[in-house]
């Protein structure tokens, strides 16, 4: 047992400990982690830590990028300050926390239904129903009908929490026999079968380890020896390579492992499954005979790569009716708000706290959580009293407009933008200059591309990524239409526009206002408005105020005084990059709509 305060590692049961809790840590990023702390304040390269957790395994590096990220989180570390694990750009990791070896941690458990994380319980929050769901599905294997069902969700909308609340509860009243395996970005295309054979490990490493080592050497000896494991006649079992594994044994020994009572495995992450692997899951799902068996697999819809058969499985399982699936949607409002008081110890979550959270999050738990524990380290949510001891509050310098996006929850998002080509990520880059929503004609004006292009290739991008989606069609002025899309949250929009730099937004952005005045020629009033903000935002200040004062000579004409004066002052505030001539005509115009205004 290693211990770093406050958590001990408990290789023996392959867990973490955390102040009597045990949080459940998913095999590899446990050996990450095994093996970085036990070589705690030396540089572990990367070639190293694949070797150590990938032997004889070709693995794409990037993969470490993921389970560095999903550690972190478990450990509640910040990658800007870190606690636990250091990054050494372009090396490697470090340990840096103190190690020492401690006595084994009670045998406590979290309470069932509730999810571990970061060193702390918190309570699993408004998934109920589709944890019964779950819950009637493995009753029903008790008859021997066989099931696989798909849970379906974006990154970090509680696919992972769901399943866990579930595998625990079913382990805990040991109602059935459980494994899991994790598909990995990366590996699938170079280790056919890989969460299969770190499900089948877990098996053979739990309490009915004997049973599942003594089916498997009978029925799918195959299988065993690649698992390391003693196998008779293991001599010619070994000379097979990975892709001569006979799926048809392995389904059969997992019927018979099954007879006794249910056996329940759990694939995470299935978009980055191999095809093997999903070959083997739709023979499992339409044999015939009798089978206490349940899978449940979970995976991103839109994170679905072009080609992958991932996409064919799941429609043939739910057409002929060997499967269902759950579809997770945000949480709404009030259950954001029970979630964020439940990671506060506290009955009721502030107002002002759980709107301005939840409006950013829109719904995803983990987005809500990463935010909340930012705001919290920063000292921009507090509690009051001199204590710290009362209500927990937002903090007087707490400024919406300066709540940057946490670098743990950037980082997340960066790892799906990273895996795009240079011209995906030039469009959205394009696109997260208008906003949430983006036209396609924007983003052909940033790139100074040809519109019909952009719109295909803004289209082929909605189809397969699972932050972006197509929202509408827009008609322009000139008849022509041009479809508009979002981001599924605003977040992702932040990520794209701080990663440009700031001579290529501004660039991006007066192109964007170019081009809208070209549509609109004749009728630029209309839009100087919103012209005016991509002037500004490239710090054109000359052509951001002549367009404020457009808009509210257009606001005057149509005796919207107000507003025209609300423009004129707001083009007043920017005039001090201008010259004093130019000021004082913008004050001059501020106060013929003053006058206005009064009489």
């Amino acid at each position: 047992m290693k211990e770093f305060v406050p958590f001990r590692l408990d290789t023996e049961n392959q867990c973490l400990w955390c102040e009597g809790q045990r949080i459940v840590v998913q095999p590899k990023p446990f050996a990450v982690l095994r093996h970085l702390v036990e070589n705690a304040g030396r540089l572990i390269t990367h070639d190293e830590l694949l070797d150590a957790v990938w032997p004889e395994t070709f693995v794409q590096p990037q993969v470490l990028r993921t389970y560095m990220l999903e550690l972190r989180k478990t450990l509640g570390d910040n990658a800007g300050e870190p606690r636990f694990i250091e990054t050494v750009p372009k090396l490697g990791y470090r340990f840096m926390a103190e190690v020492r070896e401690a006595a084994p941690a009670g045998r406590h458990s979290a309470r069932p239904g509730s999810v571990t994380q970061g060193g702390r319980v918190t309570q699993f929050v408004g998934r109920e129903e589709e944890l019964e769901r779950l819950r009637s599905e493995l009753d029903g294997t008790a008859a021997g009908q066989r099931r696989v069902v798909l849970v379906s969700g974006e990154a970090g909308i509680g696919k992972t929490a769901l399943v866990d609340a579930f595998y625990r509860a079913a382990c805990a009243s040991g109602q059935a026999m459980a494994a899991r395996g994790q598909c990995v970005a990366g590996v699938g295309g170079t280790e056919p079968y890989y969460p299969v054979m770190e499900a089948l490990g877990h098996l053979c490493g739990s309490a009915d380890g004997e049973v599942v080592c003594s089916t498997l050497e009978r029925a799918a000896p195959a299988w065993l020896a690649m698992l390391g494991r003693e196998v008779a006649g293991a001599e010619s079992a070994t000379r097979l390579a990975p892709g001569e594994r006979m799926p048809g044994s392995l389904c059969a020994a997992l019927e018979e492992m099954s007879t006794a009572r249910p056996l329940m495995l759990i694939f995470e992450d299935l978009q980055w499954a191999d095809r093997a692997t999903l070959s083997l899951l739709a023979a499992l799902a339409r044999r015939r005979a009798a089978a206490k068996l349940l899978i449940v697999a979970t995976f991103r819809p839109r994170g679905v790569a072009a080609g992958h058969p991932l996409k064919e499985f799941a429609h043939d399982l739910l057409m002929q009716r060997l499967g269902a699936e759950i579809a997770l949607g945000p949480l709404g409002r009030a259950m954001t708000m029970k979630l964020l008081a439940r990671e506060l110890g506290i009955q009721t979550t502030p107002q002002p706290l759980g709107d301005f959270i939840h409006g950013h999050a829109e719904g995803n738990p983990m987005f809500a959580i990463v935010l909340l524990r930012h705001l919290v380290a920063q000292r921009l949510v507090v509690r009051a009293g001199a204590d710290g001891a009362g209500e927990w509050r937002l903090a007087a310098n707490f400024d919406e407009s300066n709540a940057d996006v946490p670098e743990e929850l950037a980082q997340m998002l960066e790892l799906g933008i990273e895996g795009l080509t240079a011209e995906e990520q030039a469009l959205l880059e394009a696109g997260s200059l208008m906003n949430v929503a983006f036209p396609a004609w924007a983003v052909a004006a940033a790139l100074n591309k040809d519109a019909l292009e952009t719109e295909e290739a803004c289209d082929a991008l909605a189809q397969r990524l699972y932050f972006v989606h197509r929202a509408g069609v827009d008609e322009l002025p000139n008849g022509a239409h041009s479809a508009f899309y979002a981001f599924t949250h605003r977040l992702y929009r932040e990520v794209l526009y701080r990663r440009q730099s700031a001579a290529r937004r501004a660039q991006r952005h007066i192109r964007i206002a170019e081009r809208l005045g070209e549509l609109f020629a004749g009728r630029q009033a209309h839009v100087a408005r919103e012209m005016a903000m991509h002037f500004e935002a490239a710090e054109s200040w000359q052509r951001s105020v002549r367009a404020r004062r457009e808009a509210a000579r257009y606001a005057r004409e149509r005796r919207a005084y107000a507003e025209a004066a609300e423009l004129l002052e707001q083009a007043l505030r920017r005039a001090t990059h201008l010259s004093d001539e130019e000021a004082e005509a913008v004050r001059g115009e501020l106060e013929q709509a003053r006058e206005a205004m009064r009489s």
